[in-house]
């Protein structure tokens, strides 16, 4: 299966990383794997005043990094988000990775009558993993906005049969050394078994 995994956390050396880095490790072995280090490609997250023209084209791709991601996108069969949740929502890097990246003929389409279709039907399965540090029940209260963000609007540009799977680590701040080592060792297991070995 063609895996792209994607890090949304600035630091190589954060908790995040390390989750990230233990499930790609384990999807390597049986899978073939694009991991998207955003921070270590200092990926840009804003648009260029000449891609926001172009986002409106059909040739919104106007620079090499995001050709290359979107290149990924279009034979992947499964997409593994790795990141904190910071503010309720997704970090800047990986939001910008979206707006830059999920364009027209990449992540959508519109049909005959003008209205938007799925382009990554290709997509079966996408995986959640972020940290929060806050308590499982305040960040319900407030909303998880980056969770809603990658298994509702981007199932939209997959189709509704797209498998959805979500793992997060709750009160990060107050989670004692044995609970982030098991919780890497669950999620990496769990995201194995379901995209099969």
């Amino acid at each position: 299966m063609k895996v792209v995994a994607v890090l949304g956390h600035p630091s190589a050396d954060s908790y995040c990383a390390a989750v990230f880095n233990s499930v790609v490790r384990e999807l390597e072995k049986s899978h073939e794997v694009t991991a998207v280090r955003l921070a270590e490609e200092n990926f840009r997250p804003t648009m260029s005043a000449v891609e926001r023209r172009a986002y409106e084209t059909a040739a919104p791709l106007v620079e090499d990094e995001t050709r290359r991601h979107a290149e990924a996108l279009r034979t992947a069969e499964a997409l593994v988000f790795v990141y904190p949740t910071w503010w309720s929502g997704l970090p800047a890097q990986l939001k910008g990775w979206l707006e830059r990246v999920f364009v027209v003929g990449v992540a959508f389409r519109f049909n005959q009558r003008g209205k938007i279709r799925p382009s990554l039907q290709n997509v079966r399965h996408i995986i959640g993993v972020s940290t929060y540090g806050s308590p499982w029940r305040y960040v319900k209260l407030i909303n998880d906005n980056g969770r809603r963000t990658l298994t509702r609007a981007i199932r939209t540009s997959t189709g509704l049969r797209t498998r959805m799977m979500w793992c997060g680590l709750y009160a990060l701040d107050t989670c004692t050394v044995e609970q982030r080592r098991d919780f890497i060792a669950d999620t990496t297991a769990k995201i194995s078994k379901r995209l099969g070995r």
